[in-house]
């Protein structure tokens, strides 16, 4: 399946092959580099990006204590669960009965968080430990350096409007790890297996990185599935519900799912950039200009929309419950217009 790319993209955003997905090279011109990214945001919510400062031992070692932990039998690592929600869980996606063919880990993004939860995952902790904070100061960096560019190309002047949440010491950012097991271990013949249903991420950015097998699948604004072709060299980056709100629409966070139709074990990694659980969210300033171009969203925190995704199933649009009141005119109106 080949996917047109769209005119409107920049030439020196080079396109996934035969896919239409951005690739940005974060060595480029900044200011080159901030209107490619503000581009990618708004035409998929979705790229690729290369030539990032994150060094190949930081993501080879996670890798390898993800590969370690996921290989113990099951007995022993149920021990470091269940997931609530931090922890080892399998098959249960959150608690309203969404169901995933997989097994994974989430942590708070805190070192003490970390090292206490680490005394159940792995055999040497403190290693572990180690391992899994040095990538995420890694990976925090390229999410700060990802936003702040955003809030570049859009013109905010606030250079580090986005940034602060995620660098502030209460950010609520978690890193997540999953691991689909190969099909031929679970299912006679050859047919596609759900790994984690379609949904969307609510925070503010994910950074993601997985092994060289592939599953991950986006959709476009016109409910098409595009298969991601893997690269554990790089990471992907995917906007994430609270982008949307902050840009009051201008940037719309993926649809996104997973699938297990291969014979080999998938591994990801998510790193989710969130903001401290008692900051307001709302549309920057810069993206609300009245009464042309008013605030699509009410104000709430990101406690509240925490409580709000867990509420509900991994598919329901969560961002409606916090759409902004209509005008009751154009409400009657509309209703007036309908009972004609």
């Amino acid at each position: 399946m080949v996917v047109p790319s769209p005119t409107s993209m920049m030439r020196s955003c080079k396109k996934t092959k035969a896919m239409g997905i951005p690739t940005i090279d974060l060595s480029m011109e900044r200011s080159e580099l901030s209107a490619l990214v503000v581009r990618a945001c708004e035409e998929y919510g979705f790229f690729k990006v290369v030539n990032h400062s994150v060094p190949k031992e930081v993501i080879s070692r996670l890798e390898e204590e993800g590969t370690e932990f996921f290989a113990k039998p099951t007995q022993e690592k149920r021990q470091a669960g269940p997931a609530t929600p931090f922890g080892y869980g399998f098959s249960n996606i959150g608690p309203n009965g969404d169901m995933g063919d997989l097994e994974y880990l989430l942590l708070h993004a805190n070192p003490l968080s970390i090292s206490e939860r680490s005394k159940t995952i792995a055999n040497d902790s403190s290693k572990f430990s180690c391992v899994v904070n040095d990538y995420i100061e890694a990976v925090k960096e390229v999410a700060c350096e990802i936003v702040d560019m955003v809030v570049e190309g859009l013109g905010v002047p606030d250079k580090f409007s986005l940034s602060r949440m995620i660098r502030d010491v209460h950010s609520d950012s978690v890193l997540r790890i999953n691991h689909y097991p190969p099909l031929k271990l679970r299912l006679q013949g050859n047919k596609n297996s759900i790994g984690f249903g379609a949904h969307s991420d609510p925070q503010i950015l994910t950074i993601m990185w997985s092994n060289n097998v592939g599953g991950l699948q986006i959709s476009t604004t016109d409910g098409l599935w595009i298969p991601v072709p893997p690269d554990p060299n790089q990471f992907f980056v995917m906007v994430g519900d609270v982008l949307q709100v902050l840009t009051n629409g201008r940037f719309i966070s993926v649809r996104h799912r997973a699938l297990t139709n291969t014979m080999k074990a998938r591994m990801s990694v998510m790193y989710f950039a969130a903001p401290p659980l008692n900051w307001w969210i709302t549309p920057l300033p810069k993206m609300v200009s009245p009464p042309q171009n008013p605030s699509l969203y009410r104000p709430f925190t990101w406690a509240q929309y925490k409580q709000a995704a867990y509420s509900l199933r991994l598919g329901d649009s969560r961002l409606d419950l916090f759409k902004a009141q209509q005008d009751t005119h154009l409400v009657a109106a509309s209703a007036s217009h309908i009972q004609c």
